[in-house]
């Protein structure tokens, strides 16, 4: 037997108003569960970079059993600059809250120091590599100097990267004339920072388990 339910239309502009308020919530909790468009290319780029790395730490295991292998001594220089990407890593998770809760002197202050120590980090990776260099680990011969430039070399431009768009975000913070508070920019940024702080750990913790 087929049943019928009525359906109650009201005309009256508060059921009005009741109805549009719905549809509005409807449709911001379905953006909600939409991922940004920046932040999915960041999440694909992620993704690419950890297959090249992995392939190429890979490729460091299987060729080291080679005759004539070298090898080399991590520079202390590494741990301290290991310190310096740790430290900028939670100055950006603090520079992130602050521009969430709109506290933008505290963003200005946290951005800042997390971008000078992001330049911080990449010279003193200069002196340390440059340190490796002296010691006689260069591209000549069969050994782990070849690998270790190559793989130094590539997290260095993404690092690069990441203490550019650190620089972006400083200018940014301090245009006056911008009233802008989109978050994605700042998180996309901070996401990538702590990624390649990431990708620094294990590069330095793979190098110190195979030498």
């Amino acid at each position: 037997m087929l049943k019928i339910c009525p359906v109650f239309l009201t005309r009256d502009d508060n059921g009005k108003a009741m109805i549009n308020s719905i549809e509005a919530t409807n449709t911001v909790s379905e953006q909600k569960k939409r991922i940004h468009p920046h932040k999915f290319t960041l999440w694909v780029a992620i993704g690419s970079i950890i297959m090249m790395f992995a392939g190429l730490t890979s490729a460091y295991i299987v060729k080291r059993d080679q005759p004539g292998w070298t090898t080399f001594d991590m520079p202390r220089t590494f741990l301290l600059s290991t310190a310096v990407i740790l430290l900028s890593s939670l100055t950006m998770q603090i520079a992130l809250k602050s521009f969430r809760g709109r506290k933008m002197d505290r963003y200005r202050g946290f951005i800042t120091v997390t971008a000078i120590l992001g330049l911080v980090f990449v010279v003193l990776q200069w002196i340390g590599f440059t340190q490796i260099w002296d010691s006689g680990v260069t591209f000549r011969g069969s050994g782990a100097g070849q690998f270790l430039f190559v793989i130094a070399g590539l997290h260095a431009l993404h690092v690069i990267g990441g203490v550019i768009a650190l620089l972006v975000m400083f200018i940014k913070a301090y245009r006056t004339n911008v009233r802008s508070y989109n978050i994605v920019p700042v998180e996309v940024v901070s996401s990538y920072w702590h990624f390649v702080d990431i990708l620094w750990i294990y590069l330095l913790i793979f190098f110190l388990l195979v030498q």
